[in-house]
């Protein structure tokens, strides 16, 4: 299945801590199933899964959940007792009101609050702790407005559509990743960091238990970066109908913007429109449903690559070949030999061989 691929500048961003810790992180990262080498490269990606359990490796070895970029260390453990705080409560509201308040007994740690604007405007989630002290200071602000947009739709199990999101720190050389994470038009150099959504969302009960909160810990808060659970906007759901498409072990026939358009019951015109207004496009989206799940694919399994090509909808292994450059850098068979983690004392499989005139 396809799935959300993370650029390698939030790698990079995510290492920082640990690495100022003296913690050495070439075996967090083959742990992870991340190549050392791959941070090397502007243009490397990796899938949801292996930030994943970088994320859940970093916790390990700082012993932060704020992966030692924080003013001071936030103790493992310290989300956990947070979402139990929150499960005896009747509504998001009041769930989100004693979450932030736990969070300002502990010294340094994130000044999260959530509030109402006038004249009956969205509910708003700030972030305006002093997160400040490392140039990973947007990664880590940008984390914790992932991390409690995504446990307040966990907590009422609802998908909860944000409005905008907003970011103190100028725009990112990677600024065009952050639409497709919070899955809404993103603004950067605000005066805090913050998200809006709808007020009514506040009301809508807590229906979560022990036993889910306890399934959710198991891989939570890491997991939270890694989940994709928007669907709101256009942009996304022409991605959704896309990556569907991709699911069916036949060879994929994309469908076309006009097909797109009509199953969103709006005419091609405005679909280009508001995908524009979105800062996307169809065959920009088209591209990135292709990579993405190239990307999986590659470092997932032994798909051979002639029928991955086919299967993500090139009719020709030397378009794939030159499409995965463009998007990479590098080829098919030289990503999936770099993505080989073998076991102690095991050498790595030989990859597949790449065609004549493709190598890297």
């Amino acid at each position: 299945m396809s799935g959300l691929t993370i650029a390698v500048h939030h790698v990079r961003a995510a290492l920082g801590g640990a690495r100022r810790l003296g913690i050495d992180t070439a075996p967090l990262l083959q742990g992870a199933g991340i190549p050392p080498l791959l941070l090397a490269d502007d243009r490397a990606r990796v899938t949801a899964e292996q930030f994943t359990r970088l994320i859940r490796a970093l916790h390990q070895a700082t012993d932060d959940e704020f992966l030692g970029l924080g003013p001071v260390p936030s103790r493992r453990g310290t989300f956990a007792m947070m979402c139990h705080a929150c499960l005896g409560c009747p509504d998001l509201g009041s769930a989100l009101d004693r979450a932030t308040r736990f969070y300002r007994l502990f010294p340094g740690g994130p000044d999260l609050a959530v509030a109402l604007r006038p004249d009956d405007g969205p509910a708003v989630l700030t972030v305006r702790s002093a997160l400040h002290r490392h140039d990973e200071a947007a990664f880590l602000a940008a984390c914790l407005l992932l991390i409690w947009h995504r446990l307040a739709g966990w907590l009422i199990g609802r998908r909860i559509p944000l409005h905008w999101a907003q970011f103190a720190h100028p725009a990112p050389a990677h600024a065009d990743e952050y639409p497709a994470l919070f899955g809404c038009p993103v603004h950067f150099g605000a005066p805090y960091t913050a998200a809006g959504w709808d007020a009514h969302w506040l009301t809508a009960p807590v229906v979560r238990d022990q036993p889910a909160l306890a399934a959710l810990l198991r891989r939570a808060p890491a997991d939270l970066l890694g989940r994709r659970d928007y669907g709101t906007t256009v942009a996304e759901q022409v991605r959704r109908s896309l990556a569907q498409a991709l699911r069916s072990p036949a060879p994929a026939r994309l469908p076309e913007a006009g097909e797109i358009a009509a199953r969103l019951a709006v005419s091609p015109a405005t679909l280009r429109r508001r995908l524009r207004a979105e800062g996307t496009s169809y065959q920009r989206l088209k591209d990135t449903v292709r990579r993405d799940a190239a990307l999986t694919a590659l470092t997932a399994g032994r798909e051979p690559i002639a029928a991955l090509a086919a299967r993500i909808g090139f009719s020709e292994d030397t378009a794939f070949h030159r499409a995965f450059r463009r998007w990479t850098g590098t080829t098919p068979g030289a990503y999936r030999l770099a993505g080989v983690t073998p076991r102690p004392g095991e050498a790595p499989p030989p990859g597949p061989p790449v065609p004549r005139g493709q190598q890297s």
